[in-house]
């Protein structure tokens, strides 16, 4: 599809919403979609459909697109496709998985969260714990750098799961996984990573992070809205978790509670295809997939680099994202103005780069920026020179309307 080095205008073509002509820097709360994404989903809307089965073309049709999903899900993620759980979302995925692991907790088991996460791996596993008595120790962060403080500090023989983001919403900030999961593993914990923001961003490998539990979101990777959960089948058939009398019991399809949505399944198969067609490479679809991801972190890391120069030359801007390691994910404050009006006024200039929290509200208020957080700006990969041209000049328009203005 794009050949090496990175084509993205021949990629921009794929995606019919940049014909609206917007700046798209609002990737990380949800990408825009390619075609073949859109075609797959009403492909398989308008085929002949059933709940799953062998004897009718429907459900014949039914079943190979969940086998297919599964089997695409997991070369993205180096997963196992008998490990790979689909659901709703990311948060009704973790919520249901927190209260299946929490009825085998009890008074004095501990359980690990950190204050860099979406509030959707930490509430899950803090309302769990306290439903079964269970105590919740917090990981910190230091502000001044985003990057997390050491986990041994929170470990004990008594840790019964360490949940960590792959990658922070908010900052961008990328900490040290596998470290956090060898430390984990050896208190005899689970290690339960949000992959959310890193999947779309870079190459994933499930067993080399050390992650016995891997969440992450199809409409973050330029796929539709739905849930994903990966984990080794051997772990999930120890798990026993709340489901329908009549509901199959095998795993993974215990833990997906109704029918399944067909079409938003199909979807994430042609998002995966798409992600590994990026860039030239060869051999299996997982091959390719490390090579398009490469490929794609590079591409927006160059252009992450262009935006941090061209905010260091405006007066008045900080940038919290100084993570070692982080993705191409900047929050930023103008001294003087409100995070919401560069949100609006950035958006009347065709520049989309909201400002929030993001639910990521522990990180925020540790930031000292409270719950209405900063500018966001997130890259993807259809961003491009000119979306980065359109955005440095906003940011420049507004930066010296309010200098002139006396900061208001």
């Amino acid at each position: 599809m794009v050949a090496s080095p990175y084509d993205v205008a021949a990629l921009r073509t794929r995606f019919p919403s940049l014909k609206a002509g917007y700046a798209h820097f609002d990737g990380p709360g949800g990408s825009q979609v390619p075609d073949a994404v859109a075609e797959a989903v009403a492909r398989t809307m308008t085929a002949p459909l059933a709940n799953r089965g062998t004897v009718t073309e429907a459900e014949r049709l039914a079943d190979g697109v969940v086998h297919e999903a599964r089997a695409a899900t997991a070369d993205l993620l180096g997963a196992d496709p008998g490990g790979i759980v689909f659901g709703r979302s990311m948060t009704a995925l973790t919520f249901d998985l927190a209260r299946t692991l929490a009825a085998g907790w009890g008074p004095g088991d501990e359980v690990v969260v950190t204050r860099l996460d979406h509030d959707a791996n930490i509430r899950p596993w803090v309302l769990a714990a306290e439903a079964a008595g269970a105590t919740v120790r917090w990981l910190d962060f230091d502000p001044a750098t985003g990057e997390l403080d050491e986990v041994a500090g929170v470990l004990s023989g008594r840790t019964r799961l360490v949940a960590v983001t792959g990658a922070s919403n908010l900052l961008g900030t990328r900490p040290p996984v596998r470290a956090i999961a060898d430390a984990a593993h050896a208190a005899g914990a689970l290690v339960h990573v949000d992959g959310v923001h890193l999947t779309a961003h870079a190459p994933v490998d499930v067993a080399a992070l050390g992650a016995d539990l891997y969440a992450c979101s199809p409409y973050k990777f330029l796929g539709p809205h739905c849930g994903v959960l990966a984990a080794a089948p051997a772990l999930l058939e120890t798990l026993r978790p709340a489901k329908l009398l009549p509901s199959s019991d095998a795993v993974p399809e215990r833990f997906e509670l109704g029918t399944l949505p067909y079409e938003l399944l199909a979807g994430t198969t042609a998002a995966v295809d798409f992600l590994a067609a990026i860039a030239s490479g060869t051999g299996t679809r997982a091959a390719r997939l490390r090579t398009s991801m490469a490929a794609v972190e590079a591409h927006e890391d160059r252009l992450r680099r262009r935006i941090e120069d061209g905010l260091a030359a405006l007066p008045g801007t900080t940038v919290w994202s100084r993570a070692a390691q982080r993705t191409p994910t900047l929050l930023v404050t103008i001294e003087g103005r409100e995070p919401a009006e560069a949100y609006r006024f950035l958006a009347e200039r065709g520049v989309n780069a909201p400002a929030s929290s993001f639910y990521a509200l522990e990180a925020s208020r540790r930031l000292g920026l409270g719950d209405g957080g900063a500018l966001r700006i997130g890259l993807a990969p259809y961003s491009d020179d000119s979306d980065v041209d359109r955005l440095l000049a906003g940011l420049s328009e507004f930066v010296g309307e309010s200098r002139n203005s006396g900061g208001r």
